[in-house]
């Protein structure tokens, strides 16, 4: 029961892998507080999911809307806020670097970057004055080394790392805790869709030989489970990870060692 009477709050929970890291917060004991974009499909999970779950929609590019969920938060489960799980991100559309545009760049900055600072800054008094927290962002393989084609998601992502850096000196002497995690492909999950159809289009590949090309570059030969993704993320929430701070974890299967 790692997570018995902490609240965790997840955004991006109506997908794959930030539904399951509710879950199993919710199995280990936890409260789970969660957002994504369309109400219908946050209710929905949270009757899937059933237990200590509660939720609000809204769209993480917009402040006051962040403000909302987090109190929201605080009226169903109180004012701690022990685990923040920023999963909310987006890949947009790819491609070379003078066809992507303004509004494609600014949009992937705005969900995965901003989103993930106005939810930290909205959640930074509750965990200062309870005396500790532990945060885990979300970047990805490709925040460490830069993936062709996707220009904007990498830099984003880079830049996902160097904030967790900088926070986790920040807070450390206030308790906080602060890592993120670096997952490579993962199967079932909107980003492997949006990539897998940006190459499908700009490879001239089918599917099927675009999973062989990605898989092949993977030592461990297959792309990653939701549950790897999900077994890391919630290490990194609890208190066996107490002793860590400033990572940022490859769940890579080998491909990515720095």
């Amino acid at each position: 029961m790692e997570f018995e009477n902490k609240v965790a709050l997840i955004t991006g929970a109506t997908g794959t892998i930030g539904k399951e890291v509710a879950r199993r917060i919710i199995e280990e004991g936890g409260k789970a507080f969660i957002t994504d974009l369309a109400q219908d499909k946050v209710d929905a999970v949270i009757k899937e999911v059933g237990g200590d779950i509660a939720g609000l929609a809204a769209d993480v590019t917009k402040h006051e809307q962040v403000k909302a969920v987090v109190k929201a938060c605080q009226a169903k489960f109180g004012q701690d806020i022990n685990v923040l799980v920023n999963v909310a991100g987006v890949t947009g559309q790819g491609g070379k670097i003078e066809d992507i545009s303004e509004e494609t760049w600014d949009f992937v900055y705005a969900v995965n970057v901003k989103g993930t600072f106005f939810f930290i800054k909205e959640v930074m008094p509750a965990m200062k004055a309870q005396g500790n927290g532990a945060i885990v962002n979300f970047s990805s393989k490709s925040g460490k080394t830069g993936s062709a084609l996707m220009s904007a998601y990498s830099s984003a992502k880079g830049a996902i790392i160097t904030l967790t850096q900088a926070l986790a000196y920040e807070v450390a002497k206030q308790g906080i805790r602060v890592n993120c995690v670096c997952p490579g492909i993962t199967e079932a999950t909107g980003v492997w869709n949006n990539v897998s159809a940006d190459y499908v289009d700009n490879m001239k590949m089918p599917h099927d030989e675009i999973v062989k090309v990605f898989t092949a570059k993977v030592p461990m030969g297959r792309l990653a489970h939701i549950e790897d993704v999900v077994n890391v993320t919630c290490f990194l929430a609890s208190d066996r990870a107490a002793y860590m701070t400033g990572q940022a974890i490859n769940i890579t299967g080998g491909r990515e060692m720095h």
